[in-house]
């Protein structure tokens, strides 16, 4: 008869996500530095790329180091500039990979996955919702 697991129900399910180590925020980090300068050196014949700024705000890296997530978004871009330079950047990756390869030394270069950053969008979309009139009215002086 196979083992049944029981948790007491005062305790709920905990996750098996744990946050990333310092090895992962390390690596990402570098990644994400390496990234940035090969981004403002290079030229590409893609004409998603070319000619753009990008930023790569954020390098989440698996905890094996075999892959890694870059967040990236065009300087000055809307939403649909996001995700088409996101997709370009994926078709880019293999490139991007070679390039980080020479740049950063680590035992394997991860494999890269670009997504668009919408973080941007959702502070400017917070800080107009705390200067509505509305929100401002609630949050007024409480002398």
């Amino acid at each position: 008869m196979g083992r049944v697991l029981d948790f007491p129900a005062s305790r709920p399910f905990v996750s098996p996500m744990k946050p990333p180590s310092q090895r992962q925020l390390r690596a990402g980090e570098l990644i994400r530095h390496a990234l940035t300068d090969i981004l403002a050196r290079e030229e590409f014949a893609d004409p998603d790329l070319h000619g753009k700024s990008i930023t790569i705000s954020e390098v989440r890296c698996s905890p094996d180091l075999k892959h890694a997530t870059a967040f990236c978004a065009p300087l000055g871009g809307n939403a649909q500039d996001m995700a088409t330079t996101a997709e370009a950047l994926n078709r880019a990756s293999g490139f991007l990979r070679g390039r980080l390869g020479r740049e950063v030394e680590l035992r394997a270069v991860p494999t890269l996955r670009f997504l668009a950053d919408d973080s941007y969008d959702e502070a400017r979309r917070i800080d107009e919702l705390l200067a509505s009139p509305r929100v401002r009215r609630d949050l007024g002086d409480r002398d």
